[in-house]
């Protein structure tokens, strides 16, 4: 009868073979910058936490932090004023961008501009709704020299209330940022609203983080998930 000894018996460990790796994702060769060179020299991902507490009436309690937990930025936002506001905060609190809602408009326009201005001449870009009645998130994005608005620039489109959103460069595949879920047991006791961004490499990520903070504002106000009254979603 055949036996097997030393090196020749057969293994008892064989597991079937790993999956094949997933297909590359299409990458941005150069930097784009929107906001500023400083948030885009990045060559690797990067990933980002959004965390809101959602069981308040007060806006501003919105931060962005790395994955050590340290803030990078900060969203103070306006209550009951005609134009609805919010400016996005570097940690040390000096204002990067102004973002502002366009009102009469019927697509959700918003206006982000330099520093605290509201002036035209510091406009940086635009992001609208693609269309009026959507169940799904999309909103076209434009830069402030794409005066036309023919072709967007970036386009964002996924579900806000899954936190699964993905922002591609124009009507391109090219993946810049993509949200998921942050689900914690934390999140639920202390009422906050966690998630996680990936901003793809050479991607200005304030940019990215303003585009975060404008999905936030519309769905809030549309009912679309509104952070406030969905403390136990997460």
């Amino acid at each position: 009868m055949a036996h097997f000894t030393g090196s020749t018996y057969p293994p008892t460990d064989i597991y079937p073979p790993p999956p094949p790796p997933p297909p590359p994702r299409a990458a941005v060769a150069n930097s784009v910058s929107i906001i500023g060179p400083q948030f885009c020299g990045h060559t690797y991902p990067i990933d980002l936490a959004i965390v809101r507490k959602v069981l308040t009436i007060t806006d501003g309690n919105f931060v962005v932090q790395d994955i050590n937990g340290n803030i990078l930025f900060k969203v103070k936002g306006t209550l009951l004023t005609v134009h609805d506001r919010r400016v996005l905060l570097d940690s040390a609190g000096n204002p990067i961008v102004t973002l502002r809602r366009k009102i009469m408009t019927a697509h959700d326009r918003w206006q982000v501009f330099k520093g605290e201005s509201t002036e035209l001449s510091d406009l940086i870009f635009t992001a609208k709704r693609s269309s009026m009645f959507q169940l799904k998130t999309k909103l076209d994005v434009f830069l402030a020299n794409n005066t036309k608005e023919d072709v967007c620039d970036f386009k964002i489109k996924g579900s806000w209330l899954e936190r699964s959103c993905v922002i591609y460069a124009g009507e391109s595949s090219t993946v810049a940022a993509q949200m998921h879920k942050k689900h914690t047991a934390e999140s639920i006791l202390l009422g906050k609203d966690k998630f996680m961004v990936t901003v793809y490499p050479n991607i200005d990520y304030a940019f990215i983080v303003s585009l975060i903070v404008i999905l936030d504002a519309i769905n809030t106000e549309s009912g679309g998930g509104s952070d406030i009254l969905s403390g136990v979603e997460f």
